[in-house]
């Protein structure tokens, strides 16, 4: 409702908000699509580790020849984060050391920055937003991503006057989704290796979807911006369509599923014996309301609203969300009014690495949608307690203990230098969150 008239005054000015984007992979691509018909906005420079690729994801998208000669593109994320026209930088990398780094030199320059990276920001977010705070510029989750999506939700829901008894995504899943490999990962799918290999597709990316690592991180994400509870032993992924949402996702005392009233949860597409749930939200986000009141919930029914058997719950979704090609709105939102879509409050869920099989003494782990590990969410007070190694450091790390199957990778379980400035940071802001505990 208020976008728009600032973006106007941006282009009359002559002066469009200018960004710089590190990462043109998939997230990358779906952003650069929109922004040649996108008025009052100009990426400025594209950092990627191979700009040759990253011209070439330009060019995939629909960027003309010309729009891609004005384009300064780098290999030196630094670099183009330094550069004085830059307002706001997206960080797409989707690797949580990099996202940290890229973070921390945003503030240090002044600029605002959109965190596409998931991954870093459940690993150290709620110490990133304080930096960000401190320095004065916004740290913010990307709009069109499923938890910034949801955060909205939830926001909407609060400021109407109404009790958000959970609030998550749907997703694709099976129990024997969690032991999948990249070399399995396909026919979890069904696809071929070939038909995967030719659409171009990440093994390794697609299996964080699958195996349950990326559910986690988001859920993870959505409790901490918005405080909702975390389930105690890890997501329950129940099988859930829209119709439904009301009459499952609620608290066990009122006849659904979950712990707390007030809790972040993952909704299955399928039933467990395969079959595709009916309107399944695969794709979308919720939040499930409950009515402070007695004319409320007359009114969720008067209006149509879908309930629970008792009237009481009922359920705000978007069916889909569109990710990358939505960015704008936290890039503007950013720039113009120095506020985000989202953001990191509190330290309450944390995502632990979990072995897939049984791990051996010596074996170096390979991180997120990896052979070797996968994510779990857990209270970040449960995952402290126990020194668990969070899933976004479980990459290129070696054990020096055997880890049986199921089991959480703990930091006394692996060789880690604190030399390494992602561990530092992390291990750091474990440290504060234990003193506030004591």
């Amino acid at each position: 409702m208020f976008l728009q008239k600032a973006i106007s005054k941006r282009i009359d000015d002559n002066n469009p908000v200018k960004v710089a984007l590190i990462g043109a992979g998939k997230f990358g691509s779906m952003f650069l699509s929109q922004v040649p018909s996108t008025k009052g906005l100009e990426v400025t420079v594209i950092a990627d580790l191979n700009p040759e690729n990253a011209k070439k994801a330009c060019r995939n998208v629909g960027w003309t020849e010309d729009l891609i000669n004005k384009t300064q593109f780098v290999d030196d994320a630094l670099k183009a984060i330094k550069m004085s026209e830059v307002e706001v930088v997206v960080e797409a990398t989707g690797f949580p050391p990099a996202g940290i780094e890229h973070a921390r030199h945003s503030f240090q320059n002044g600029k605002h920055i959109v965190m596409v990276n998931v991954e870093a920001d459940v690993l150290a977010g709620s110490a990133l937003a304080k930096e960000a705070e401190q320095a004065g510029v916004v740290y913010s989750m990307a709009y069109g991503d499923q938890p910034a999506l949801t955060a909205e939700i939830v926001e909407w829901a609060r400021a109407s006057g109404f009790h958000v008894s959970s609030a998550g995504k749907g997703t694709r899943y099976q129990p024997a989704y969690h032991q999948s490999t990249p070399d399995t990962v396909w026919d979890f799918y069904g696809l071929s290796h070939e038909e995967a290999k030719k659409a171009g597709m990440n093994a390794k990316m697609f299996n964080s979807f699958l195996d349950g690592t990326k559910s986690a991180l988001e859920m993870a994400a959505i409790a901490n911006a918005c405080d909702l509870k975390v389930p105690y032993d890890g997501l329950l992924f129940p099988a859930c369509g829209m119709d439904d949402l009301a009459q499952i996702l609620k608290p066990k005392e009122y006849g659904g599923v979950l712990s707390e009233n007030g809790q972040v949860e993952v909704v299955s597409s399928l039933e467990r014996d395969g079959r595709p749930v009916f309107k399944d939200l695969r794709w979308g986000v919720y939040a499930v309301l409950q009515a402070p009141n007695d004319y409320a919930a007359s009114c969720f029914k008067q209006y149509g609203m879908n309930t629970d058997d008792t009237g009481e719950f009922s359920a705000m979704y978007k069916p889909f969300h569109l990710i990358g090609m939505e960015l704008n709105i936290s890039i503007f939102s950013a720039a113009l009014f120095k506020q985000p879509t989202g953001q990191t409050k509190k330290f309450i869920g944390d995502v632990v690495s979990t072995a897939k099989r049984n791990l051996k003494m010596g074996e170096v782990l390979d991180g997120e949608g990896g052979a070797t590990v996968w994510g779990k969410l857990l209270p970040s007070e449960k995952s402290l307690s126990f020194e668990a190694l969070p899933i976004g450091l479980a990459h290129g790390i070696k054990l020096k203990n055997d880890v049986p199957e199921g089991q959480t990778v703990k930091w006394t379980d692996v060789e880690f230098s604190l030399n390494d400035p992602a561990i530092s940071y992390r291990r750091s802001m474990e440290k504060d969150f234990k003193t506030l505990l004591a």
